[in-house]
């Protein structure tokens, strides 16, 4: 339904002029994908201060049949938070509703409103002498309602788990405008279905999230950060258990780096240079943290010393040819810097197209061997670009336009490229969307890999709980 004058004059009862947006130019950024792959277009940009708000502006929309695009910070990768090009559409922005609501040290939560930028909810946490372990190189200017409504992963799953894991509790406006009051700060309460699940990684498509209660834990008293140099790609994981193993499974983050990924760092970001002089094919950013007290089968008890310990058995096993450990905090940052700014890296240095997987732990060097081997086949010079989380198995396995070859052109192939990988992908028993979401970027892929059965119980979710089909319409499904 179109969106008319007396509908708008609604809408400004709710939320008054500052909560509303209705100049084309100034809605650019709000149906705009972060990546810039998909331009939108809405009839209003709505932006509510409180739930009541939000559940009153959806309400309208209920009655009205509008089609309503749930918003965070708008830095998803896939899509899944802007509008299509009718203009039919609301955009509803969550992220004047920022408010930490309450902080439970002793319950180790804190409840949070959807709008809340994810590192102000790490600093607010850290005021508390608490951690909220949620990470993610968009993290200054992401929101935690998307991060929800993504079920987002970053670099430590590996210890702490996704996003879901870190959710006790939610409060969602539903697709009639009632609110779900479900801030539930239990850690055991088995009356009947665990609704908040549904919501979580869901898109918006079922529900819009409010406000959350998240888990926080002890800050770690230690933190230890190197840098490894491996040769052999078939070392990787097996490096990985053994960290395990010597650290007393304290390995908080384990990430792989290509040797083209470092050169990118260093030749697209002024003052960024190579940690260490060693060119090596691969390279493993590794963090491992514990509290105070931990005491290791080492000299001197420490984690540090459990991590010299253990650097220099796998020296001796040629496995690590060199490592940079970082002797302070400033250091920790600069190492994991050259990380986070891998993917813009990629960016700088022209066409990409990325790929978002997930397989087995086990199988991480020889999806990346087999991949690398078919990208390599399908086109002359292109360029394999495979880095990410080791430790729950996903790997952003992209790749870079060959030099001769224009962006234009290279993006010509990116559904050929997608097939090579998610075949591969699903042959090895993995996942073609492992932290990014599916939005409209990956649509298809879902209902080309799709089980019959799993979509079929996803759209008649989507019946039970959006019956008029107007929360966030032609996302995922």
């Amino acid at each position: 339904m179109a969106i008319n004058e007396d509908i708008l004059a609604r809408f400004r009862n709710v939320v008054g002029e500052r909560g509303i947006i209705t100049n084309a130019e100034d809605m650019v950024p709000y149906v705009t994908d972060h990546r810039e792959l998909f331009q939108g277009a809405a009839g209003a940009v709505l932006r509510p201060a409180s739930t009541e708000e939000a559940a009153a502006l959806v309400a309208i929309c209920a009655e009205a049949g509008i089609a309503v695009v749930p918003q965070g910070g708008n830095t998803g990768l896939v899509g899944g938070s802007v509008p299509d090009g009718t203009g039919k559409a609301v955009v509803l922005n969550l992220g004047r509703m920022n408010k930490v609501r309450a902080l439970d040290a002793l319950n180790n939560t804190m409840t949070v409103e959807a709008g809340c930028i994810l590192a102000d909810l790490q600093s607010a946490a850290e005021e508390a002498d608490r951690l909220f372990p949620l990470s993610l190189g968009a993290e200054g200017s992401c929101m935690i309602g998307g991060n929800l409504s993504t079920n987002a992963g970053g670099v430590q799953v590996l210890k702490y788990g996704n996003a879901r894991d870190l959710v006790l509790g939610l409060e969602v406006v539903l697709a009639d405008g009632r609110v779900w009051p479900g801030l539930n700060a239990l850690r055991k309460d088995n009356t009947g279905y665990d609704l908040k699940h549904l919501f979580i990684g869901a898109e918006g498509t079922l529900g819009i999230i409010t406000a959350a209660v998240l888990k926080l834990f002890p800050r770690p008293g230690q933190v230890e950060t190197a840098l490894m140099a491996v040769p052999k790609l078939e070392d990787v994981v097996p490096l990985l258990a053994d960290a395990r193993a010597a650290s007393g499974d304290a390995v908080t983050a384990f990430e792989l780096l290509p040797r083209l990924g470092l050169e990118l760092v260093v030749k697209h970001f002024e003052g960024i240079r190579a940690p260490m002089e060693t060119a090596s094919p691969w390279y493993v950013l590794m963090e491992w943290s514990a509290g105070e007290n931990t005491r290791k089968e080492t000299d001197d008890g420490t984690l540090r010393a459990a991590l010299e310990a253990f650097l220099e058995a796998r020296f001796n096993a040629e496995v690590v040819t060199d490592a940079v450990v970082a002797s302070s905090e400033a250091q920790a940052r600069e190492l994991w810097h050259i990380r986070e700014v891998l993917p813009e890296s990629q960016t700088r240095e022209g066409g990409s197209i990325k790929h978002d997987v997930s397989v087995p732990v086990s199988k991480v060097a020889d999806f990346i061997a087999e991949g690398t081997r078919r990208l390599e086949a399908q086109m002359d010079g292109i360029r394999v670009f495979p880095f990410g989380h080791v430790g729950d198995g996903n790997i952003h396995f992209n790749v870079s336009q060959p030099e001769t070859m224009t962006k234009d052109a290279f993006y010509e192939h990116w559904k050929s490229m997608n097939r090579v990988v998610h075949d591969l992908v699903m042959d090895m028993d993995g996942s073609f969307s492992a932290e990014h979401g599916v939005g409209r970027l990956k649509r298809d892929e879902l209902a080309h890999y799709g089980q019959p059965l799993d979509l079929e119980l996803m759209r008649r979710l989507k019946a039970v709980f959006d019956p008029a089909g107007i929360l966030n319409p032609g996302i995922m499904l």
